[in-house]
């Protein structure tokens, strides 16, 4: 079953699912790495993301193999321009950056993967990625070259959202950004998942489990955790603990 199936069917019953964000980047020590790997499997983790805005090392092969050799959790690819391909990933989140106005990143980095893409197994998963002001300017924002939605405008959001499901995107993804300062807020969250039908995640700024369990009950279907694991990895048991009693109430609803 693709993953993208997967999704949208844990959208239609209301499951939730977690997502670890792995930046090549700061993926260098193996040791640190495995550990990591480990403790997403000891937690039901449901997917792997690797990439970032930036990467400067060459290893993102090496990431993803290191996490296919290890575990079987599906690894997805959040790449940052269209050099961040891996045959090795499961899928890959093909992002247009619908919040913003630059072409390069709503299709011109896309023409260039597309063959690439086409000629490899890989799953492509059509996102709409949304920037969600922060509180700062986050690398994505300054990379991309694009400014992000502000936090309060809920209905420019929405409207964002629902057009880029019109244009036959399948997932959206509100970001917050790598180091965020400010979590996506819940009135952002709401006013987005009332406006569209396609499964939505949510990321950036993610480093409680109370702030993962707000942004699952104002509609997120999947929270992405990355930068908060650096500072401390143990989070993860407290927000898979959360996600886990969420969809053993929609078990037990059944």
């Amino acid at each position: 079953m693709k993953i993208l199936d997967i999704l949208k069917e844990r959208h239609r019953i209301g499951k939730k699912s977690i997502a670890v964000l792995i930046d090549p980047d700061k993926a260098e020590d193996p040791v640190r790495l495995n550990h990591l790997i480990n403790l997403a499997s000891e937690n039901c983790i449901d997917f792997f993301f690797v990439g970032g805005s930036l990467i400067t090392t060459t290893n993102l092969s090496e990431v993803v193999n290191q996490i296919k050799e290890q575990v079987g959790i599906p690894v997805i690819l959040f790449p940052g321009n269209s050099m961040q391909l891996d045959p090795g990933a499961d899928a890959i989140l093909f992002l247009s950056l619908i919040s913003g106005r630059n072409p390069d990143l709503l299709i011109g980095q896309h023409v260039v993967a597309a063959p690439i893409l086409k000629n490899n197994k890989i799953e492509v998963m059509p996102t709409g990625y949304m920037l969600i002001n922060s509180g700062k300017i986050t690398s994505v924002a300054y990379v991309s070259n694009t400014t992000p939605i502000p936090e309060d405008k809920y209905s420019l959001a929405a409207c964002t959202a629902l057009a880029g499901e019109m244009l036959g995107l399948q997932l959206i993804y509100l970001d917050a950004g790598s180091g965020a300062e400010r979590e996506v807020n819940t009135k952002m969250i709401s006013a987005v998942r009332k406006a569209v039908n396609t499964p939505l995640i949510i990321g950036g700024g993610l480093n409680s489990s109370a702030k993962a369990l707000a942004a699952l009950e104002a509609g997120a279907d999947m929270i992405v955790i990355g930068n908060a694991l650096e500072k401390d990895p143990d989070i993860l048991i407290e927000i898979s603990d959360k996600v886990y009693d969420w969809n053993q109430g929609i078990e037990a609803r059944k």
